[in-house]
């Protein structure tokens, strides 16, 4: 069992008179995909928007690698080695793989006082990750544009992988992919656990969840109802944690 490399402790977050989350207690590892399950409404986002850094918690706190930490912004989890790849890739159509794998962390060389970019090192460093991670895509200077579904997936990753990114959160990384493509892209999350990744998978898609997963939470209500090792259930238990017809969650959500 690798130690945790972000520990939630008794996470809530409260808008106005909403609670969307209570009482949060959740271990993420190095070299695991944890995939975080839970229908419309359970938290889900809510959670990972407080990784990410857009969500303050009300109460609790986060703590990476034995210190706590605190997010002001996305920024702030950015440089604590936390990437988002939402469902909504963010990727800029018109630019080439390289361009956006350093959108913003453009490499760059000075010659009389007038910026250069060092494009050669962005190919290089691109097309390294690339390989990889096994990515299939011969030409970092092919415009994204031009790229699948599954391939833009790939540049998101290299995109974190290029911020140094420790733990990837991915959110529905299958959402409309044809069946290759989704393949490509579950050998993708599992490639990132081998590299050393920590990697939390948000998937409606319990099937694929079984795929890669090391280790499912189940959210229901704003709460965590169940952790379980993947090897160790199976599609019906976790379907009955997501709906509540489990007799764990029945005992959790009974009135007292």
């Amino acid at each position: 069992m690798t130690e945790p490399f972000l520990v939630a402790r008794n996470i809530a977050k409260r808008f106005g008179a909403l609670t969307a989350l209570a009482n949060v207690d959740l271990e993420i590892r190095s070299g695991e995909v944890l995939a975080l399950l839970g229908d419309n409404g359970a938290g889900k986002s809510t959670f990972i928007k407080i990784l990410a850094g857009a969500h303050p918690p009300s109460d609790g706190e986060l703590v990476i690698e034995g210190s706590p930490v605190a997010f002001s912004s996305p920024k702030d989890a950015a440089s604590s080695g936390i990437a988002t790849i939402f469902q909504e890739l963010a990727l800029s159509e018109n630019l080439s793989i390289a361009e956006n794998v350093f959108l913003g962390r453009e490499l760059k060389r000075s010659i009389l006082g007038i910026p250069f970019l060092k494009r050669k090192e962005m190919r290089q460093r691109v097309d390294g990750l690339l390989k990889e991670l096994d990515a299939h895509i011969s030409d970092p200077e092919a415009p994204v544009g031009s790229l699948s579904g599954g391939q833009r997936q790939a540049v998101a990753i290299c995109r974190a992988l290029n911020l140094n990114a420790r733990l990837v959160i991915m959110d529905e990384p299958t959402a409309a992919l044809a069946v290759a493509e989704t393949r490509k892209v579950l050998a993708l999350t599992r490639r990132l656990a081998a590299r050393g990744c920590a990697v939390v998978l948000i998937s409606h898609n319990i099937s694929e969840v079984f795929e890669v997963a090391d280790r499912i939470v189940v959210f229901r209500r704003g709460r965590k109802v169940a952790e379980r090792l993947a090897a160790e259930t199976n599609h019906e238990e976790v379907v009955s944690l997501i709906t509540g017809a489990h007799p764990d969650v029945r005992a959790l959500e009974k009135p007292n």
